[in-house]
């Protein structure tokens, strides 16, 4: 079964996949992503006003084969 590798990256750190996973092809890397993103977004804390996160899956020649990119806006609403 081929490796596939998920990069991911929040504006500030980068944490580069050296280990991937064996999935039997684009429909498992795709979802492997959206888990992956899901987990995330599952982590954010409510410390900034805008929070981004961004994902890559590649193959094992490095072609990155899905993008994924997550934001968070939040901001303050003043009651009348």
């Amino acid at each position: 079964m081929p490796l596939y590798f998920f990069d991911l990256h929040d504006g500030t750190n980068f944490v580069k996949d050296e280990e991937g996973f064996d999935l039997e092809g684009p429909d498992a890397v795709r979802e492997r992503l959206a888990r992956i993103m899901t987990k995330v977004m599952r982590g954010v804390t409510p410390s900034a006003d805008r929070q981004d996160f961004f994902a890559i899956a590649r193959d094992e020649q490095g072609r990155v084969l899905f993008r994924a990119h997550l934001s968070l806006d939040m901001e303050a609403v003043e009651s009348a």
